[in-house]
């Protein structure tokens, strides 16, 4: 069984090298490019120059991440496909089982996706609280079957499957926000996507909504989570994740208003 790496970039050159040199185990690794103004195709370039099958290419991502992926996907030429995030990496545990997974012909199994469980590390430190527990405890898809499904949703992207999906034992490793300045800057523009696909798909604003849910999410993933077991960086993560709900329902609110004085 070949196994195809897909990599979505955007400006990622302080992650991509560490991140590539861990999927050195694929047969074949597809870079799709949104255009990066920093050294980030450069690098790719360099570390996969000893690669025998590799691909660069550029598509604009058009604030729609499904998308991005299926284009990824249709350029692989695997039989199984491998997902990975620029701050994400493939530990040695990781990559063993899924070499040995691939080696014992999955085709004769119903499964046609996998989760992966996911470590994140947020300013040094190993969260396991909060935010971040459903993928820690449940995983997020990022093993399927060639021609088995498609990608949905702009944002929170999710795998649509005709076939099984169960879970794989170990973890892939995230390492997201690594500074304040940029956590700030990565929840404006997620939430400006989010926003958007919310208004497309017809949702009204609701001041109630905009208010409660930020306050109620803050208190469910800090307390009953148990952020708070995380220390700082567990506060700030469940603070800056409520605020980007708050500022979600705040940019639709926009949009609507934008919509009535056209």
């Amino acid at each position: 069984m070949k196994i195809s790496a897909v990599i979505l970039t955007k400006n990622e050159e302080t992650n991509i090298e560490r991140c590539l040199k861990t999927v050195d185990f694929c047969d074949e690794i597809v870079i799709v490019d949104d255009f990066s103004e920093d050294k980030t195709v450069e690098i790719a370039h360099k570390v996969l120059n000893a690669q025998k099958v590799y691909k660069v290419l550029q598509r604009r991502l058009n604030g729609n991440f499904s998308s991005q992926r299926n284009f990824g996907m249709e350029k692989t030429n695997g039989d199984w496909i491998l997902f990975v995030d620029a701050d994400e990496t493939i530990p040695d545990e990781l990559k063993k089982e899924i070499k040995q997974l691939l080696s014992s012909d999955p085709e004769t199994k119903d499964y046609t996706a996998y989760y992966i469980k996911r470590r994140d590390f947020f300013w040094g430190r190993e969260l396991k609280f909060g935010e971040i527990r459903k993928a820690r405890a449940r995983g997020v898809i990022r093993l399927v079957k060639r021609n088995s499904g498609y990608w949905v949703g702009n944002v929170h992207e999710e795998f649509k499957t005709i076939g099984f999906v169960t879970k794989l034992t170990n973890f892939i490793n995230h390492y997201p926000h690594p500074t304040l300045k940029e956590f700030i800057e990565d929840i404006n523009f997620y939430s400006s996507l989010r926003a958007e696909e919310l208004y497309q798909s017809g949702k009204k604003f609701c001041l109630g909504e905009a208010i409660l849910l930020p306050f109620s999410k803050f208190i469910l993933t800090y307390f009953i989570y148990g952020g708070f077991l995380d220390e700082v960086p567990g506060f700030t993560y469940a603070f800056l994740m409520s605020l980007h709900s708050f500022l979600v329902r705040a940019k639709l609110f926009q949009l609507y208003e934008n919509k009535k004085n056209r």
